[in-house]
């Protein structure tokens, strides 16, 4: 005779709305809960295993013995099992022995919404309840009050165990440690954002997070789920917004883990060319299954909702869209239409961003998309998939290309470097150096960087004054801020030490900067997803490889000018054309001494003349700096 008590918190449950697919809230209902039944305390448990004949709760509490704690399989047909067992309480460790009807096959499941997780390698899961009081009142109210994409977003993407380590302990910082040092540092830093890389449970610490056994679990590595909480709070209330890497696009194939839940392919598609990753070596979700789709939404709006995430940034987006991704002729089917879209993944993306943004209006979701599939970031109603932003991927290769040219080539290749103009509204993106251009041997930005070490720090400064001028949102990976020498190490730490020496002080400070006028500056952000925010003067100066443009906001008093010189000459009296009267002031300079510049520069007002130039009405000489960007304000 089972140990269970016959109860249900699904007595409100709606069934059709489950097998729709349209249940957005299932965390609310199963995994395991805290609750009394008749005056007892214990635990209520509902797991979805149609697929079995027998679901039994195993932990320390029966010696792990099966079928101690029967649950009792839902007569509605849904395939959910449920039940209450008295005395479990919070710590408890457990999993779900499942007797499947497929050929008496027997698996012993991780709980697929369990809060906590025990510390890999071990592997089971742990009964909790979050239970956390929020002071981050005044940060949700900021999110409402303004819109979501007329701000600035400066990213700074981390990998929590590798960001700062205990040395003498061998260990990464705790959430609660994070939440004094990295926090601080953050504010300091001046970024708008921070995004974790995956930041729930993972059995595998080379997989970087992105093969994920725990979806609704924050790893257990750096603490308990409050401290997670604790530290989005201690962000919050630094006015700092918190992105989390999310990965619906594939799961891994680890014992206790979703693959083969029940003895079916009950996550999974069931068809290994659709089914199975042959990349990473990894199972792929069954987007064409609506209680899959239920699953995945509501994880989504858990973390959204449980851990007051600004934004989720959705990995592999590509790897969903695609039948043929990755994929050798034979290795594919196509669709019912014979093309090479799969129209289930994109149907379900198309329902997962309309869900958060009906949910949560004041959140973004960022896809990680490296394909020209048309209208990623567009609005559903208008053919689109219905994410806030994309990552720009082409600006990324094509200016880390040219940037590995020496300045005497560079006029060869102005096409490269202006090129991303031709597209950059047709999304609205997000410009990243993310963790993959610092790994596998790519070097660290500052190490792909050409010329001697002042040019090399020179050309680093460069290229994040174009970045940060460039429209679109801007992403930095951890280290990059201090022109961390070493490629990324997932198992190290950051190079901290560096710090002590000036070229990376200088980088540091010019980030911090950086950040501050984009922060400071409406021209900056107010139209950086539209044309009419940028505005150019000259693209076509190869022979002196330089960029001048316009940043524009809604205020023409505040628009600014830049100019980027891509070589290592001084350019005296460098002309450009303007729209207008006025003087200019030098307000950032990428070449001054307290970045380790060589401190040419404008230090006085720049008169501007009724002059034509660049075909248009008024013009100025500026003073442009070797391997430098100027950025001018009208006066």
């Amino acid at each position: 005779m089972s140990n269970v008590i016959v109860h249900s918190l699904l007595t409100e449950f709606d069934v059709n709305l489950f097998k729709s697919g349209k249940h957005y809230r299932m965390y609310d209902k199963f995994g395991s809960h805290l609750i009394k039944v008749d005056g007892k305390a214990g635990t209520y448990f509902a797991v979805w295993a149609p697929s079995a004949n027998q679901v039994s709760v195993i932990g320390d509490f029966n010696f792990w013995t099966d079928g101690e704690h029967k649950l009792n399989v839902r007569w509605d047909g849904s395939g959910i099992w449920e039940g209450f067992i008295p005395g479990l309480k919070q710590g408890d460790k457990y999993k779900y022995k499942i007797h499947s009807n497929n050929h008496g096959i027997k698996t012993e499941k991780a709980d697929p919404f369990a809060l906590s997780c025990e510390h890999p390698p071990k592997t089971a899961s742990i009964i909790w309840d979050l239970n956390y009081k929020w002071a981050d009142k005044s940060w949700m109210g900021y999110r409402k009050d303004k819109n979501a994409l007329d701000k600035p977003y400066s990213v700074y993407e981390v990998h929590l165990a590798s960001w700062k380590r205990k040395i003498e302990e061998n260990r990464s910082l705790t959430y609660e440690e994070l939440s004094e040092e990295f926090v601080a540092y953050v504010k300091e830093m001046e970024f708008t954002h921070v995004e974790f890389m995956p930041i729930m449970e993972y059995p595998y610490d080379p997989s970087w997070g992105y093969q994920l056994t725990g979806y609704f679990a924050p790893t257990s590595r750096f603490g308990e789920p409050e401290g997670l909480m604790l530290l989005i709070d201690k962000l919050h209330q630094n006015d700092i917004g918190v992105i989390l890497d999310w990965v619906p696009s594939h799961f891994p194939e680890d014992a206790h883990g979703l693959g083969f839940f029940d003895g079916s392919n009950l996550y999974e598609h069931p068809d290994r060319k659709r089914g199975y990753h042959p990349d990473w070596k990894s199972l792929i979700f069954n987007y064409g299954r609506n209680e899959v789709k239920s699953f995945l939404i509501s994880n989504a709006l858990f973390w959204l909702d449980k851990f007051h995430a600004d934004g989720l940034r959705v990995d592999a987006v590509a790897s969903m869209l695609y039948l043929d991704y990755s994929r050798d002729e034979g290795e594919w089917d196509p669709n019912k239409y014979g093309g090479n879209e799969n129209l289930e993944a994109v149907d379900f993306i198309k329902e997962l961003n309309r869900a958060v943004y009906e949910n949560y209006p004041d959140t973004q979701t960022i896809a990680e998309e490296s394909t020209n599939f048309t209208g990623v970031s567009k609005p559903i109603d208008l053919g689109g998939l219905g994410f806030g932003m994309k990552w720009m991927m082409g600006w990324m290769h094509d200016t880390l290309e040219y940037f590995q040219k020496e300045g005497v080539y560079r006029k060869h290749h102005q096409n490269d470097i202006t090129f991303s103009m031709t597209y950059a509204f047709s999304e609205n993106f997000m410009l990243p150096l993310s963790h993959d251009e610092v790994v596998y041997g790519k070097k660290s930005i500052k190490g792909r960087m050409t010329g001697d070490e002042w040019q090399q720090y020179a050309n680093l400064r460069l290229l994040y004054g174009y970045m940060f001028t460039h429209p679109g949102a801007k992403l930095l990976f951890m280290g990059s801020e201090f022109g961390q020498s070493e490629e990324w190490k997932f198992q190290g730490s950051l190079d901290w030490h560096l710090l002590q020496y000036d070229f990376h002080s200088g980088i540091k400070q010019y980030i911090t900067d950086l950040n501050l006028l984009y922060k400071n500056t409406p021209a900056l952000y107010e139209k950086q997803f539209s044309n009419e925010g940028f505005e150019w003067i000259d693209h076509s100066d190869a022979e002196n490889s330089v960029l001048s443009y316009i940043r524009k906001g809604h205020d023409v008093e505040n628009d600014l000018v830049v100019i980027c010189n891509m070589t290592t000459v001084i350019r005296e009296n460098y002309k450009i054309g303007l729209p207008r009267n006025g003087s200019l002031k030098e307000i950032l300079n990428s070449d001054a001494k307290k970045y380790q510049g060589s401190g040419v520069g404008n230090l006085k007002a720049i008169k501007i003349k009724k002059s034509t130039w660049h075909n248009k009405s008024h013009s100025a000489d500026v003073k442009l700096p070797p391997l430098g960007v100027v950025v001018l304000k009208w006066t």
